[in-house]
C-alpha cells in the first residue's frame, strides 16, 4: 500500500520539525523522489494533527522534541482517530535509541530514525511506513528490549494494559503466535519464513491476521503487544 487513501502511487509526506532549516532539508530531499511528495509543513505537534486531518498524508515525519504539543501527544492523537488510521508516523529522534522509543511506539508510530541517518535511509523509511511495515532495525529493536526490561511488566492505560493483550493472544493461533515472537525479534517476513520453512506470503498472511485479531496498526504495534503480554520476555545478554 503506498496512497491507499488518494489512490495514486504517489506516497504524500508531512514534515513536522520546529527547525525550519531541517524541514526545507527533508523538503528538498522528499519532492526529489519520483513516488513522494511533501503536502505539507508543520512546525509543532497541533499544526501536525490538523494538517494530518486536512491533506491526509500517508506518512508523517514528526520530530519528537517540539514547543507545545511534541510529537507524542500529536501522534497519540493521530493514532486515535479512525479517520486517519491509514497515516503511518516515523518519530525523528536525536538518537535512535532514546528514552522516548518505547513510548513513541505506545503512541502508536510505525518506527523510529535518527536525525543523523543517511538520505536514502531516511527515503526508505518513508517507503517502508508507507508499505504498512515496521521500522525497527536489529539495533532499536534490542534497544526496545532493554527498555521494556527496565520498565517493569509493561502494562500502560493508553495501550489497554498487558492484561487486555494476553486475552486477545488467546484468539491467534498456534502458528500466528510463532510468527508474532519473530516478529518481535525484528525479523522480516522473508527472515522468518526461512526459519519456520514456509513461504514468505505465508509469514505476510499470518502477521496480517494477527494484525486484525489484536488491533495493532502495522509491526511496530505487534512488536508490542509481544512485550506487553508477556508473550516474549526480555532477556539480559
Amino acid at each position: 500500500m503506498t496512497s491507499g487513501t488518494h489512490g495514486s502511487s504517489t506516497i504524500r509526506v508531512l514534515l513536522a520539525d520546529d527547525q525550519a532549516l531541517l524541514r526545507s532539508a527533508f523538503r528538498v530531499l522528499v519532492d526529489s523522489e519520483p513516488d513522494m511528495q511533501v503536502v505539507g509543513e508543520a512546525s509543532d505537534g497541533a499544526e501536525a494533527v490538523r494538517l494530518a486531518r486536512s491533506e491526509r498524508p500517508d506518512v508523517v515525519l514528526m520530530d519528537i522534541r517540539m514547543p507545545g504539543t511534541d510529537g507524542l501527544a500529536a501522534t497519540r492523537e493521530i493514532s486515535a482517530d479512525p479517520q486517519l488510521a491509514q497515516v503511518r508516523v516515523v518519530m525523528l529522534t536525536t538518537f535512535e535509541v532514546d528514552e522516548y522509543v518505547v513510548q513513541s511506539l505506545r503512541a502508536g508510530a510505525s518506527g523510529f530514525l535518527g536525525k543523523g541517518a543517511e538520505p536514502e535511509e531516511l527515503l526508505g523509511a518513508v517507503r517502508v511506513a508507507a508499505a504498512g511495515d515496521a521500522l525497527l532495525s536489529p539495533a532499536a529493536t534490542k534497544g526496545l528490549i532493554a527498555k521494556f526490561l527496565a520498565q517493569g511488566d509493561g502494562s500502560d492505560p493508553a495501550t489497554g494494559a498487558a492484561g487486555g493483550h494476553a486475552e486477545r493472544l488467546a484468539a491467534l493461533t498456534g502458528r500466528e503466535r510463532e510468527v508474532l515472537v519473530q516478529v518481535a525479534g525484528g525479523h522480516s517476513n522473508d527472515e522468518i519464513a526461512e526459519r519456520l520453512e514456509v513461504s514468505p506470503l505465508t509469514v505476510k498472511t499470518h502477521v496480517n491476521r494477527a494484525m486484525a485479531k489484536l488491533g495493532a496498526r502495522d509491526r511496530a504495534q505487534l512488536v508490542v503487544i509481544a512485550y506487553e503480554s508477556g508473550l516474549v520476555r526480555p532477556r539480559v545478554e
